[in-house]
């Protein structure tokens, strides 16, 4: 009897992942570039196997590749069903490969064997991401919270989420503070490309007649680069930007960055040392070795302010409200952008 293949669109596909588990059935390598979240991999091929079978068939044709990939695949097919068993709980799941073709369609007949109903993606992970890079470019209301380095705008921004405001953490999506220092104590970032898959799902968790908060960002967030579609809409959204004085900064600086070894620290310099010039990068080095961090983080910070105040200089008039405050006070601040934001939002 043959197998009939239950094949749904991404919209539908998406939709199901809460209450079915989902499996990632390409190579581990494409799997860590960037999946489905929540999808776990179970591999048809590893990534070896996949590049001989990639090969044997640009070689030798569909028959020859569908022979040699049986060969590789087929004594670990149980160890496959076993795990798909345990995931699959309910019976159902969902699977998907590249293009919903040949690997998805081994997995869920390899999955009915052992009387799971698979669902198939259909188009694959290219239609998934042909979706939801349609939907990260749909239109939203984002007000960005700008600001000077060291004002504390991911702090303000977890407070204004504690008090009911939808908020995007676009640093912790992409595990990355945003400056040469942004790489100290985070985790590994994600491809681009990942990036936008945890993006996707955060923004489709919101409502969408509510305003989304985002913190102001270069285009890349150390080295992931946003959506071109979501970030044209970053660019056009009202900031509201939080300035204060160096002095006002310094001891939130000191604390975060003083926790870290110094040769991280100094290496962190030297990623901008072009940008800082010879003689201030030496200035920051030997400040640093010294023990003066806060000469070290006056001579970065007069470059970091700097460019901002370039980049706020270059918006359109009008889509920039400025606050001045003398405090580094995280509930303060949050109140005083929470009102600045009330006729914007």
């Amino acid at each position: 009897m043959a197998l009939t293949l239950n094949r749904l669109p991404a919209s539908e596909f998406l939709g199901l992942r809460d209450t079915l588990p989902v499996v990632d059935a390409r190579s581990p390598g494409e799997y860590e570039h960037g999946h489905i979240p929540k999808a776990v991999n179970i591999p048809l091929f590893t990534d070896s196997q996949r590049a001989e079978v990639g090969t044997l068939y640009k070689k030798e044709g569909n028959t020859r590749a569908v022979i040699r990939g049986i060969d590789l695949a087929a004594p670990f097919m149980s160890e496959k069903l076993v795990r798909a068993l345990e995931l699959a709980a309910g019976k159902q799941l969902l699977v998907y490969c590249w293009r919903g073709g040949m690997r998805s369609e081994t997995m869920a007949w390899l999955f009915s064997t052992g009387g799971i109903t698979p669902f198939i993606l259909n188009g694959g992970y290219k239609s998934y991401r042909n979706h939801i890079l349609e939907e990260l470019g749909r239109k939203r209301k984002y007000i960005i919270l700008g600001g000077l380095t060291g004002s504390g705008k991911t702090e303000i921004l977890n407070h204004l989420m504690h008090e009911g405001r939808q908020v995007t953490d676009l640093e912790s999506l992409a595990s990355h503070k945003g400056s040469a220092f942004g790489a100290l104590g985070q985790p590994p970032q994600p491809s681009s490309e990942h990036f936008a898959n945890l993006l996707y799902d955060d923004l489709t968790s919101r409502d969408d007649d509510a305003v989304t908060w985002l913190e102001d960002e270069s285009r890349n967030i150390g080295t992931v680069f946003m959506p071109d579609n979501f970030y044209e809409q970053m660019q056009a959204a009202p900031v509201i930007a939080l300035m204060m004085s160096i002095e006002t900064r310094m001891p939130r600086l000191i604390k975060e960055y003083t926790a870290f070894p110094v040769e991280k620290i100094i290496a962190s310099v030297m990623r901008i040392s072009k940008r800082l010039g010879g003689d201030r990068t030496r200035e920051a080095i030997e400040a640093l070795k010294r023990g003066d961090y806060g000469t070290a983080i006056r001579i970065t910070l007069e470059y970091y302010d700097k460019s901002y105040n370039y980049g706020l200089s270059k918006r359109p008039p009008g889509q920039v409200i400025f606050i001045n405050t003398d405090t580094d006070d995280v509930a303060v601040n949050a109140a005083l952008v929470a009102a600045a934001a009330d006729p914007a939002g």
